[in-house]
Parts: structure tokens; C-alpha cells; sequence
């Protein structure tokens, strides 16, 4: 009887033992799972963020390989030596720079932090992929591997035209292929002499500096567009009215005020009547201010989105991202000057190039390409980047009509400078303008390519504080084009 009484009393003890020991199990396996989870993030990380990791100050990697290897070496399209290391008959290394300062920012130095390529690829350049066999022949000879080799998509007899063709200018030149997205050129002034980084450094960092040597203009600087930006207006306006934008007519005067704001052109210029090619190939600021009044705000916002403004750049490298303030909200005033490439728009040299790209080429935006493979020192290819379309920004019909109206702008407008030579070239100038000092300034524009029935060319050419595009950008344009068709 006195058993028959604790029974219930014993079976409720096992249950909450057996009921402890599930908890126990559950907590078990739930923390054999959330370390399971942690172990493959951190694995898929770290093979992901490779790169990103190996370049971490805390990680003694990097020289750890540089004792065992020898930086590997960059070179142009055609097999010149863009960046390579000299070794001493005592040992020291030294990275070597055959072209001086015409490569210096798009190829970048070594030391003092690493820019350009040799920043974006260091990685790669300090890795060896030699064959086993290869570096046990090294090992027999007490010699260190030699690193991985980039070779790159640049021209050096089109840099070199881009380089002495923008003189003594402050600005940039990007010179690209259309066809393939391939970066041929890529300048910008004020430079810097790679060779001797470490003796000039702490002048480039100097608060008395302010030529912003080490600034890569063609991916960080940013600009406002000025007219290269009715580029943008055009297209839309071409796209929302398809059958009857040839019928446009506006009566320019020199100024044009709207619901606050007033709009004049360059000089205060009267243009008279004008249709809509006249007022693109003249680059008419009242007549466009007219037509970014007319736009459709919905359909305008998504073409500057599909056009890349306010987001990334299919671009591999860094770079500022172009910006324009446009939404529902915006004033006809604010409006007015956006359509004109002023305010508070801004926009890269290579963002512009990219955009020029799409009407050369029907359209259709190719994936820039900077680097077209990495091989090992000793020939052996391990990568290779082929050329990819990265989107279709306007249908052929619309670039088709673009090509004609940048056309114009060289026959009859204001890039008249490049009218008469053996190639046919089209092209858009831009005068834009800002203040300093208390004055009024403009940075002098050009985008456009060459031959137009066929462009293998395309130019994005700003000159700081120069003036007119068609005065400044467009005859450095012309020089670069003379060189890339053997003129």
C-alpha cells in the first residue's frame, strides 16, 4: 500500500528527468548546428573575401609571400612593361616604371599604401602560379618565385596621345572601345612620377598642395556635366515622343525664366527659332531648359536610374558614383537647371565615357574591361576576362537617332573643330560652370567617337576651369583621334 502510493510520485520524477534530458539534447544540438552554421560562414567568407582579407593591415601574409616572392609585372595590350621589379645584384628590389608618369593612375604604385592596378591587383602580383616543377628549379638556385603577371587593355600609343595631348592642363582623358568596353587610355593631370613616390610623398600630402596629384579624375573626380548632360534630356525626349520630336520648335531669346528660375545661354547667346537638332547641335541651355520642363518626371527619373545615376558603375575598380537630385518633388526651377547639366548634378569623366559607349554602339553598354587576363611569369594563363554585354540602355532606333544628332553637333555645332578630317566624328561639347572665389568659371567638356558609320573610338575628354568645351576639350579630342587613326 505504502509503495502503491509513491508510485505516482516516482513516474512524475522520471518524467521531468526524461523531459531535463530533452532540454539538455535540444540545447545540445542547437549549439552543435549554430556552430556548424558559424564554421561554414565563416569558410564561405573567407573564400568569398579572400582578397579583401589578405589585405587587412593585421594580416602579416602579404609579407610573409614577398619574402618568397618576387612582385609580379604589369603589362600593357601589347606586351609592354607597364610596372615591373629590378632586382639588385645584392638582393634589393625595386619596382620599376618604364613610362614615368603617362601610366601613373590608372597603373598606380606599390608602395606608400598602393593605388591603382597595382592596388586592385595586388593580390594577384604577389602571388606565384608557377608549376610545381618550375619553382622547385628556382628552389635549386636559391632564388625567389616570381609573382603572377596582369596584362592589361591599354594602348601605349593611345595613352601617350592622351597624355600629350591634355598638356599641362588639369582635367582627364578616357579613351575607350565600344565595341568591347576595353579601357584603351586613361589620363589624368596633375600626376605624379610612380618611380619616385616615396621621396615626393609627404609634398603630395603637404597642405600646401592643392593640385590633388594623386586624384584619379577619370573615376573619382566629379564634375557637374553642363551640356554634355542634354545627352540625357535628348534621349528622353526622343523616347517619349518617337514620331513627333522633329516637329519641335522654341524661339530662343539668350534667357528663359520659369516659375522662379531663369536659364541663359553660354554668353548669352541668341540662338533665334530653333528645332530640336539645332538647339542639341548648338547647345541651346534655354531651349533645353524648355524641354526638361516638357519631360515626363516618372518616365525621366527611371531613364537617369537605368542610365546608372545616384547607383554603381559596372566598374571593377573604385570610383565615385555620378549623382542628380530628381523625384517627384523637385521645383521647375531646380529642374531647369538639371536639364542643363548645373546644380547640384555631378558626374565622373568615366561615367559620361560609359553612357557615349552606348550610343556608339547601338544601344548596348560592354562591361568595361581594364585587365584582359593573368598569366604566371612564365607564359601560363590562369584567368582570363572576356568581354560581356552589361545592358541594353536604349533601343537602336534611339542611338541610332543620337549618333545623328551628335553627328550634327561636329558638322554644324559647337565640336565643329573636329568637322573636316578623314574619319567621320560625332560628339556632344559641355561648358560647365561653377564658382570660385566669388567667380563665375566653367570646365571645358567633350564625349563622342569616331568613325561614326563604324565608332571604334570613344572619347571622354574635361579640361578644369578651361572655358568653352568647343574651344578647350574638343582640339584635344581631335589630337587623340588624329593618333588613334594614324593621321
Amino acid at each position: 500500500m505504502r509503495n502503491k502510493n509513491w508510485k505516482p510520485f516516482v513516474e512524475d520524477i522520471q518524467a521531468e528527468k526524461e523531459k531535463i534530458r530533452h532540454e539538455i539534447l535540444f540545447v545540445q544540438w542547437l549549439f552543435i548546428a549554430l556552430f556548424a552554421a558559424m564554421t561554414v560562414f565563416i569558410c564561405t567568407y573567407s573564400i568569398n573575401n579572400k582578397e579583401t582579407l589578405f589585405e587587412n593591415d593585421y594580416n602579416g601574409r602579404e609579407q610573409l609571400l614577398l619574402s618568397e616572392n618576387i612582385r609580379g609585372s604589369i603589362y600593357s595590350a601589347d606586351g609592354q612593361v607597364l610596372a615591373e621589379t629590378v632586382t639588385d645584384k645584392d638582393g634589393t628590389e625595386t619596382r620599376n616604371y618604364p613610362f614615368s608618369n603617362v601610366f601613373s593612375h590608372v597603373v598606380g604604385y606599390s608602395t606608400m599604401g598602393k593605388s591603382g592596378l597595382e592596388k586592385s591587383e595586388n593580390y594577384t602580383l604577389i602571388h606565384s602560379g608557377l608549376s610545381f616543377s618550375e619553382k622547385a628549379a628556382l628552389d635549386e638556385k636559391d632564388s625567389k618565385y616570381e609573382g603572377n603577371s596582369i596584362y592589361t587593355t591599354l594602348d601605349p600609343a593611345v595613352q601617350q596621345a592622351a597624355y600629350d595631348a591634355l598638356g599641362a592642363y588639369s582635367g582627364a582623358v578616357i579613351v575607350t572601345d565600344p565595341e568591347t568596353g576595353d579601357i584603351l587610355a586613361m589620363v589624368s593631370k596633375p600626376d605624379f612620377d610612380p618611380n619616385q613616390i616615396d621621396s615626393m610623398w609627404d609634398t603630395y600630402l603637404s597642405e600646401d598642395n592643392t593640385q590633388g596629384n594623386l586624384l584619379n579624375r577619370v573615376t573619382m573626380g566629379q564634375y557637374p556635366p553642363g551640356s554634355t548632360f542634354k545627352i540625357m534630356d535628348a534621349i528622353e525626349y526622343v523616347e517619349e515622343n518617337p514620331d513627333t520630336w522633329k516637329n519641335y520648335s522654341f524661339d530662343c531669346i539668350g534667357t528663359f525664366e520659369k516659375d522662379g528660375g531663369s536659364i541663359h545661354c553660354f554668353h548669352y547667346e541668341t540662338h533665334g527659332q530653333v528645332d530640336f537638332e539645332k538647339s542639341f547641335a548648338e547647345s541651346c541651355n534655354c531651349s533645353f531648359a524648355n524641354i526638361g520642363l516638357s519631360l515626363d518626371r516618372s518616365s525621366y527619373e527611371n531613364t537617369l536610374k537605368k542610365f546608372m545615376f545616384n547607383s554603381s558603375l559596372p566598374y571593377d575598380y573604385p570610383y565615385e558614383k555620378s549623382t542628380v537630385d530628381f523625384d517627384d518633388t523637385t521645383s521647375a526651377k531646380e529642374l531647369m537647371q538639371i536639364a542643363i547639366g548645373q546644380g547640384t548634378t555631378s558626374m565622373s569623366p568615366l561615367h559620361l565615357n560609359l553612357i557615349t559607349q552606348s550610343v556608339a554602339n547601338d544601344g548596348v553598354l560592354m562591361r568595361p574591361r581594364l585587365v584582359e587576363s593573368t598569366k604566371t611569369a612564365s607564359g601560363t594563363v590562369l584567368s582570363s576576362n572576356k568581354t560581356a554585354e552589361y545592358a541594353t540602355l536604349m533601343d537602336e532606333s534611339t542611338a541610332s537617332t543620337m549618333k545623328e544628332l551628335m553627328q550634327d553637333v561636329v558638322e554644324e555645332g559647337t565640336a565643329s573643330k573636329l568637322k573636316g578630317y578623314s574619319y567621320t566624328a560625332a560628339g556632344k561639347t559641355g561648358s560647365a560652370e561653377y564658382d570660385q572665389n566669388d567667380e563665375s568659371q566653367s570646365h571645358a567638356w567633350f564625349t563622342g567617337f569616331a568613325p561614326v558609320e563604324d565608332p571604334k573610338y570613344c572619347i571622354t575628354v574635361i579640361i578644369e576651369g578651361a572655358g568653352s568645351g568647343g574651344d578647350y576639350a574638343v582640339p584635344i579630342a581631335r589630337r587623340v583621334f588624329d593618333a588613334c587613326f594614324g593621321q
